[in-house]
């Protein structure tokens, strides 16, 4: 064997690899009939969350006061009851964009088969990914793709390290007044991910403290370690409301139908139970790695046009869902007419009007 293995870097010998062969999916897919007669563009937001647990949302009852901006947001509906698709970044990301679902999904699975972002370009649907973070697994491999994470010394958006979340929708009220499509634009965060959670937010946003500034966790107390993660909660709070605010005025100003939709990837653990960051076995994986912060705001003339009942989803904010349903609900929301849809898994179905 050893031989052989000589003889193949003798003559500089390389196995050839199988290429992925990628399945097409949805490529029936179109605009179902509420699109006809209506020459209002729509831009629709999915902003995908890193490292973010519910349990840290004082939307979901956390003690400190870390969504002040997102309590008051009219409109936004928070879902309580959400559980992730794995605990790690290179499983969760690639899980919930495809139709899969989590009992279902696998890497091998995943690669060779197209996801949500290929469907609604199958649909016309022009499609954006903005990256702050470690790319897309795979999943914007077929759509337009930015890569915003790259700091630049004469940025203010950035440290020395990284660039903050904000970076992301700098460019974005322009993209949104340029395009002469309708849009999905992905945007997906630097978010809370450790174990250095004090650089993910700029001073004026570290409200808690003292926090724990070494990537040696263990050296910290669960309190310091909490009030950095915290402040990046606080951070996140504002980057969600910002890019609200700017479908608020693309609605207002350029008579765009709007909605946003954000989840978070995965949880963390801050040492309960003397665990750290996340990535456990998804069986026996704390509930702080699984249970995940998911919101929708849709503009009134979105809902409108879709017909969707604001509250009747509100109604449904206590009930369990997890990363399965994000698939079919973006198909849902936006009346995408595809086999692949399923309305069971679908969170808007029971929440629209006739059509």
């Amino acid at each position: 064997m050893l031989l052989f293995t000589a003889c193949l870097s003798l003559f500089n010998f390389r196995p050839v690899l199988k290429p992925v062969v990628i399945s097409p999916l949805g490529i029936d897919a179109s605009k179902g009939k509420i699109w006809s007669n209506n020459g209002r563009r729509t831009v629709t937001i999915i902003m995908v969350g890193e490292t973010a647990r519910a349990m840290n949302f004082s939307l979901n009852g956390y003690s400190r006061q870390t969504n002040p901006l997102l309590s008051v947001q009219s409109g936004l509906i928070n879902f309580r009851q959400v559980q992730s698709c794995g605990t790690a970044t290179a499983v969760s990301v690639p899980c919930v964009f495809s139709a899969l679902g989590r009992r279902h999904y696998s890497e091998t699975k995943g690669k060779s088969q197209e996801g949500l972002l290929d469907v609604l370009k199958h649909a016309a649907i022009d499609v954006y990914w903005l990256d702050n973070n470690s790319g897309c697994k795979g999943v914007c491999d077929r759509v337009q793709y930015t890569d915003l994470s790259l700091p630049t010394a004469s940025d203010p958006l950035c440290n020395a390290e990284d660039c903050y979340d904000e970076k992301l929708l700098r460019d974005l009220p322009q993209l949104i007044k340029n395009a002469t499509k309708d849009m999905v634009i992905v945007l997906h965060q630097k978010g809370s991910h450790g174990p250095s959670y004090w650089k993910r937010y700029p001073q004026r946003f570290a409200k808690f403290g003292p926090v724990c500034k070494t990537n040696e966790l263990a050296n910290c107390s669960v309190e310091s370690i909490t009030a950095a993660y915290d402040n990046s909660i606080l951070y996140t709070d504002f980057i969600i409301s910002k890019a609200i605010g700017i479908l608020e005025n693309s609605n207002t100003l350029d008579g765009v139908d709007t909605a946003l939709l954000y989840f978070s990837d995965h949880g963390e653990s801050l040492g309960e139970k003397n665990m750290y960051l996340h990535g456990a076995p998804y069986f026996i994986s704390p509930p702080e790695q699984r249970h995940v912060p998911f919101m929708i705001w849709l503009s009134k003339s979105f809902q409108m046009r879709f017909r969707i009942d604001e509250r009747c989803l509100a109604a449904r904010a206590e009930q369990e869902f997890s990363h399965d349903n994000v698939f079919h609900s973006v198909l849902g929301m936006l009346a995408i007419n595809t086999v692949v849809y399923n309305p069971e898994l679908d969170i808007f179905n029971t929440c629209k009007n006739a059509q």
